[in-house]
């Protein structure tokens, strides 16, 4: 159970690959940002 383990998490890092135990992260948009698209579409 190390680098070499498919099945753990730093095997998954050392593999480059994603699962289970290494999900992808997403991407949040900010608050601020929606805020100020939205001021934008109103402001006209």
């Amino acid at each position: 159970m190390g680098k070499g383990d498919k099945k753990t998490k730093r095997g998954k890092i050392n593999r480059g690959t994603f699962g289970a135990r290494r999900p992808r992260i997403k991407k949040k948009r900010s608050i601020e940002n929606k805020i100020s698209i939205e001021n934008k579409a109103t402001a006209k």
